[in-house]
Order: structure tokens, then sequence, then C-alpha cells
């Protein structure tokens, strides 16, 4: 009849809202959606995502090529073809980008399907720890035998 719907006091929508609960709120939609975090982070987040997804093309390919290259090399040439500075430089950042985009996709999954917040937490405490381990691991395994250790 007004043009308005249940609520509108200074143009702010505080429209009945189920949350399929049947609780009914009245809060504003920046309300419901407030302390859920910044919008500008999930831009940054998507934006990494893909850059790491693209490096990862050539590296990969890079990678596939060496490794059907080393195919029944010994121990001491496979140490010797790891121990060329561009092959290390290649394996750091196959590395890096591998294990970042791995973290970065495991963050949505857990954010998107785990609802406990406590669990959530956990969660994403303990991918970011073990992530950052491995690739730490990883790249000093690579720096051990690209300096001959």
């Amino acid at each position: 009849m007004y043009g308005f719907d249940c609520f509108d006091f200074l143009s702010l929508d505080f429209s009945l809202h189920n949350d399929g609960s049947g609780v009914v709120s009245l809060q504003s939609p920046l309300s419901r959606v407030r302390g859920l975090g910044s919008a500008k982070n999930g831009t940054h987040h998507w934006w990494m995502q893909r850059v790491t997804a693209v490096a990862l093309v050539p590296l990969i390919i890079w990678f596939a090529i060496a490794l059907i290259g080393l195919t029944g090399a010994s121990y001491e040439a496979a140490t010797t073809w790891m121990q060329s500075p561009f092959n290390a430089i290649m394996m750091v950042l196959l590395i890096i980008a591998t294990f970042h985009h791995m973290q970065l996709g495991l963050q949505v999954v857990i954010e998107d399907y785990v609802h406990n917040e406590g669990v959530k937490v956990l969660l994403m405490l303990g991918q970011k720890l073990l992530t950052f381990a491995l690739a730490i691991a990883a790249g000093f395994a690579v720096l051990k035998i690209a300096f001959g250790g």
C-alpha cells in the first residue's frame, strides 16, 4: 500500500528475515553480514588462487619433462641434475607455488564446509602450519641437494 516492505525507517531495509531455523530476525542486511570478514579479502584470495594456478602450469610442465628425462637415471645423475642452479630454482618455485595453492584451496574448503567456529579455527591453524612445515621441509631438501649437502 505504501510501497515499502514491513519496516522501512530512514531508508534502511529492516525486512523480516528467516534464517531457515524458523527464527525471524529484524536485522538489516548489513548487520547480518557484519563480522563475516572483509569482501576485499575474498577478492585477493581469489586472485592469489588464480595466480598460483597459472604459475603452476609451466612449472608442472617443466617438472614432468624433467622427470621423463631422469627416468632410469642413477642417484648421482639425479643429484647432479638438482645441483644445477636453474633446476634448483625451478624446484623451489614449484614448491612455493604448490604449497601456497594447496593452502588457499584448503582454506576455501574449510571456510565453506566446516560450520563449527571452534573446529574451523583449529583446522585453519592446523592446515596453515602443516602446509608451511611441508613447504619448508621440501625447500630445505632441495637446497641441501643443490648445495651439495
